[in-house]
């Protein structure tokens, strides 16, 4: 009898915590969910901004989409894109979080000046760095009067190769404090006494950081790339204030491609192609390293 009421009680038990839990559950699914019926929805028939699902057309815009090459083109230059600003804003934030660690700068001066830059805004963000990079006037170019007094101004947003690279220096600068700040948090928690016991085996400096500090910290590392690559992946104020995806395609992105069809063609449809083709890539490009994230953790 004793283990039947035992077992009716944490029966009972167990549905009083799912019902507490059953609204969250509930809100982030419908919240989760609408968008993407409604995605697909559009990506299959022909839907324009003020009339959405006028006619069923299969995946014919998916395909077309698939074989665009501007949006190909796009879709390569956005991977190739976030792989490279998430590496380097990984190491970056890294390496400014062991440096902090390690230092006496490491005080609340130090982290209010990292979280200036997560504080603006993408937008304000994009004019400051379009500000910066102006030919004639920006600050780029009065350290070139100096540097190299006579020689012409580089159009950084209006040269094919340099528009991506400005982007991706403004996006570095942006989110990169925001690896620091995670991973010098991790290094906060680090336990004093295996360091204490390190510095007695001998371990200090570049050992010290090689051999106790990164490999606790790793799996914090491998998550915060993670999640720097999925915010580049969809990188769009940016590119919307400072080139407008120019010169021509040359730093044409995913989300401004979708955000060009849907809001300045009105063409609902091909704008949720692409979006689908994007959660694709994005899934495909995000799922080895979550792996190795899960693996480092463990």
């Amino acid at each position: 009898m004793t283990d039947i009421a035992g077992t009716r009680v944490r029966g009972a038990a167990r549905w009083v915590r799912r019902g507490f839990v059953a609204p969250t559950v509930l809100v982030t699914v419908i919240l989760g969910l609408y968008p993407l019926v409604f995605i697909i929805g559009a990506a299959l028939t022909r839907s324009s901004l003020g009339k959405p699902f006028q006619e069923f057309v299969a995946f014919d815009q998916i395909a077309a989409a698939a074989t665009d090459t501007s949006v190909v083109g796009a879709l390569v230059r956005g991977v190739a894109y976030a792989i490279i600003v998430a590496i380097a804003s990984t190491f970056l934030g890294t390496v400014t979080a062991l440096a902090l660690w390690r230092s006496a700068l490491a005080g609340a001066t130090a982290r209010v000046i990292l979280l200036l830059p997560l504080a603006l805004p993408p937008v304000v963000v994009g004019v400051l760095w379009r500000l910066i990079f102006t030919p004639n006037g920006g600050l780029i170019d009065a350290v070139r009067r100096i540097v190299a007094p006579g020689t012409d101004p580089i159009s950084f947003l209006s040269d094919p190769a340099l528009a991506i690279v400005a982007i991706a220096i403004a996006d570095i600068w942006e989110w990169a404090p925001l690896v620091t700040i995670l991973v010098f948090a991790a290094l906060l928690g680090i336990d004093r006494e295996v360091m204490e016991a390190a510095s007695l085996d001998g371990a200090h400096g570049l050992r010290l950081l090689r051999e106790i500090a990164i490999p606790a910290v790793l799996g914090t590392i491998a998550a915060t790339f993670v999640i720097r690559l999925v915010l580049a992946l969809k990188v769009f104020d940016l590119v919307n204030v400072m080139t407008k995806g120019g010169p021509g395609d040359a730093s044409s992105v995913p989300a401004w491609l979708v955000w060009k069809a849907a809001i300045e063609q009105f063409d609902v449809g091909r704008g949720a192609a692409i979006t689908l083709l994007l959660a694709v890539v994005v899934t495909l490009i995000t799922l080895p390293p979550i792996l190795i994230a899960r693996r480092s953790h463990g």
